[in-house]
């Protein structure tokens, strides 16, 4: 499975601080949980990455 391989799964996610002062992304659905936990110069990073990524896909939705 890849990035561009469709799924017909439904999950929540939720993205907020610890208490330890990291930034967790927390994913559930279909019994199952995953926390990922980011120290904030990560999720800094990993917000540029989502930035890139919706302008590249604004950019080949208007092509």
């Amino acid at each position: 499975m890849g990035i561009n391989t469709e799924r017909d799964i439904e999950a929540n996610m939720q993205i907020g601080p610890t208490d330890e002062g990291m930034v967790r992304i927390f994913i559930e659905g279909d019994g199952i949980e995953i926390p990922m936990d980011f120290d904030p110069e990560e999720a800094d990073e990993i917000a540029e990455e989502i930035r890139a990524a919706a302008s590249r896909a604004r950019n080949m939705a208007r092509k």
